[in-house]
C-alpha cells in the first residue's frame, strides 16, 4: 500500500507541476474547480440517503457550482476576501469544537452545510493564491508541499511512536504523537519556504503552524463524516489514496488560513 501511495503521489505531483508552471493561470483555476466539484460529489455521499440519492447528489454538486460562480463575480476585493476568509476560519474553529465536543451530532443537514463551508472557501483561497500573487504558482506548490510534509510526518511518527489517541470517537488511528510528527514535518517545509520566498522566518513559521493546525482539523472533519456514513474512503479515484476528498481534506482547511496569513504579513 505504501509503495502504491508513493507512486500515485509522484504521478500527481508531476501533473500538478506541469499545470502550475507550464500552462497559463486559467489552467490551474480549471483544475482547482474540477477538484472541488469532484469533492462535492464525494461529500454528497456523506449526506444523501434513501430514495432519489443520485438526484440529491447531483443537486448538491450543482449548488456548489453555483456558489463557485457567485464567488467568481467581480466584488470589492478586500471586502469580499476578508468576509470569505473570516467565514472559513470561523467555520474551522467551529469544526474543531464539533470534533471535540459533539462528534455524534453529525446529521445530514449539518454535513451538507459543512461541505459548503469547506469546499467553497477552499476554492476561493486556492484561486486567489494563484491569481493575486506574483509568485502564485509557487505559493500553490508550497502549500501542497507543506500539507504533504505534515501528512507524511504524522503518518510515520504515528506508526512508529503512536500511543495517545487524538480523537478516538472520530478517527481511532490518529494520535498525538502523529500530530507532533506532522508539526515537525510541516515546520521543516515552512522553514525552507521562508528561505525560498525571502520572508522573516519567525513570522512565517507562526503562519505555517496555524496552517498545519487547521489542516489537521480539516482531515478530522472529513473523518467524522466518513465515519457517520460508514465509509473508509471518500472514493476510489486515486490508487492507494482513496477519493478526491481523501487527497484534499487537509488542503481545504489550510488554503484559507495561508491566504489570510500572507495578507496579514503584507505579502503580495
Amino acid at each position: 500500500m505504501l509503495r502504491e501511495r508513493i507512486q500515485t503521489a509522484l504521478a500527481l505531483g508531476v501533473v500538478l507541476v506541469v499545470v502550475l508552471f507550464a500552462l497559463p493561470a486559467w489552467a490551474t483555476v480549471c483544475v482547482v474547480t474540477l477538484a472541488i466539484l469532484a469533492g462535492a460529489w464525494e461529500w454528497s455521499a456523506f449526506i444523501a440517503t434513501g430514495r432519489g440519492v443520485k438526484r440529491l447528489r447531483s443537486g448538491y454538486v450543482a449548488l456548489m457550482a453555483l456558489l463557485l460562480a457567485a464567488l467568481s463575480l467581480p466584488q470589492p476585493p478586500l471586502l469580499a476576501q476578508g468576509a470569505v476568509l473570516a467565514l472559513a476560519i470561523g467555520w474551522w474553529v467551529c469544526a474543531l469544537g464539533w470534533i471535540l465536543l459533539a462528534p455524534q451530532a453529525a446529521s445530514a443537514a449539518a454535513g451538507a452545510v459543512a461541505g459548503i463551508l469547506t469546499l467553497a472557501p477552499a476554492w476561493y483561497a486556492l484561486v486567489h493564491l494563484r491569481l493575486d500573487f506574483a509568485a502564485g504558482a509557487q505559493w500553490i506548490l508550497f502549500l501542497l508541499v507543506l500539507v504533504t510534509a505534515t501528512d507524511s510526518g504524522a503518518y510515520f511518527a504515528g506508526r512508529r511512536f503512536g500511543r495517545v489517541k487524538l480523537a478516538p470517537r472520530v478517527s481511532p488511528g490518529k494520535t498525538w504523537e502523529g500530530v507532533l510528527g506532522g508539526l515537525a514535518g510541516g515546520c521543516l517545509a515552512a522553514w525552507a519556504g521562508a528561505a525560498w520566498f525571502g520572508l522573516p522566518a519567525l513570522a512565517f513559521l507562526s503562519v505555517a503552524v496555524a496552517v498545519i493546525a487547521f489542516s489537521i482539523v480539516g482531515d478530522l472533519t472529513e473523518s467524522l463524516l466518513k465515519r457517520r456514513a460508514g465509509l473508509k474512503d471518500s472514493g476510489t479515484l486515486f490508487p492507494g489514496h482513496g477519493g478526491m476528498l481523501d487527497r484534499i481534506d487537509s488542503l481545504t482547511a489550510a488554503a484559507p488560513v495561508l491566504l489570510a496569513g500572507l495578507g496579514a504579513m503584507g505579502v503580495a
